[in-house]
């Protein structure tokens, strides 16, 4: 977090580094109290943090279950509900970073799945709830993103990696940029009718398997 702060004011901009568990509802909320004191009330929120890594179902504990949960699931909701006294309500907006197993089941990814479904969840029933106040909230699902622990854990070698690449319809990893801007849009005065949505940025690899050798050709 100092790191990300001192890019911020290498730039012109002002920031303060902080840092919290988000599975301890205090820490979080103090952390965002401290932001409001500095720089007045929040008017965007992002809850980002995440916890993986592949496990059959039968060699996982309770506890690497709750593990994953207590980051994704119960972290997002910390962060959200810690928030809700120090945004601004009237254009608020509030995103969580999900991801495609919350609709698509993964083998090796029962405690994910589980965890990220919670997740969109709660987000279409936050922006239900907190909408009559000015509150939006939605979500980004991202894709492979290069650049990420998440592709370093769950496809550790190139030839996996080109695996991946063959399925996607784009033919490529998504950039951290590309989620970034993505953000951006739904924070932004474009994005003002928009609340409750799951936003996929993804190359469609959520679509299924673009490998085949069948697909149509468009012709130039």
């Amino acid at each position: 977090e100092r790191a990300a702060a001192e890019i911020i004011a290498a730039s012109g901009g002002e920031a303060i580094g902080l840092s919290a568990d988000v599975r301890d509802y205090d820490a979080v909320e103090n952390t965002l109290r401290a932001a409001r004191d500095k720089f007045g009330a929040i008017n965007i929120v992002i809850a980002g943090a995440a916890g993986n890594f592949p496990a059959a179902a039968v060699n996982l504990s309770a506890k690497g279950f709750k593990t994953v949960v207590d980051i994704d699931l119960i972290g997002t909701y910390n962060v959200f509900r810690g928030a809700f006294d120090y945004i601004e309500k009237k254009g608020a907006s509030l995103i969580a970073i999900t991801a495609g197993q919350a609709v698509n089941p993964w083998p090796l990814q029962a405690h994910v799945c589980a965890a990220k479904a919670g997740i969109n969840m709660l987000i279409k029933c936050l922006a239900m709830e907190w909408g009559p106040a000015g509150i939006r909230v939605n979500g980004i699902s991202p894709g492979p993103i290069e650049g990420t622990e998440g592709i370093a854990r769950l496809l550790p070698t190139a030839e996996v990696k080109q695996q991946w690449l063959d399925k996607i319809p784009l033919r490529r990893f998504g950039t951290r940029e590309e989620i970034a801007n993505a953000a951006i849009f739904l924070s932004s005065s474009l994005a003002q009718y928009i609340t409750g949505t799951i936003l996929d940025c993804e190359g469609g690899s959520q679509l299924g398997d673009a490998s085949a050798d069948c697909l149509t050709v468009i012709p130039r």
